[in-house]
């Protein structure tokens, strides 16, 4: 493929491209970031996408690089930093930075507890509180009736009320 012919493509495909970036981040100017990001790939492995198959092969690639961007320890410190000035500014009147510090201190004792739990409630229970899957994407993921991952959490969610009134005292 020619410069010319990449050009086109660009042109042809830009919007698809930017619409999939933004689907993932919600974020104008970061889908104007990846959608740069994907053709730039795009064009240093111009030669290895087979002709009439742009269009799926832009798309994957854009997945690819939102999907990534969205893994990246550099967007979970970001999107940590961003909760954690949210939670200050809708707190109530009256509640200091004191008091979110708790409720973060909390928040990782929960997720301690979540992560110690043994199967078969512990992946359940990952996915469901702490990567915020559904019911029905769990019991697809992990091969269970929706009803049976449920009941797992239901279960969870009582050996995790136990051990947290226990820690308390």
């Amino acid at each position: 493929m020619n410069n010319e012919q990449f050009t086109h493509m660009v042109q042809q495909y830009e919007r698809l491209v930017y619409t999939i970036c933004y689907q993932f981040t919600k974020d104008h100017q970061l889908a104007e970031d990846l959608a740069q990001e994907t053709f730039l790939a795009a064009y240093s492995h111009r030669d290895d996408c087979p002709a009439d198959n742009y269009k799926p092969w832009l798309a994957r690639i854009a997945t690819n690089k939102a999907k990534d961007y969205l893994k990246s320890a550099y967007h979970r410190r970001v999107q940590a930093a961003e909760d954690d000035a949210m939670a200050v500014l809708a707190a109530p009147p009256g509640t200091g930075p004191e008091d979110v510090t708790i409720d973060r201190d909390s928040a990782l004792r929960i997720e301690h507890e979540i992560r110690a739990l043994k199967e078969p409630y512990h992946m359940v229970s990952v996915l469901y509180f702490l990567e915020e899957n559904s019911i029905d994407e769990i019991a697809r993921r992990l091969e269970r009736p929706p009803k049976t991952v449920h009941t797992q959490l239901y279960r969870a969610k009582q050996l995790l009320k136990n051990a947290l009134e226990r820690g308390k005292g």
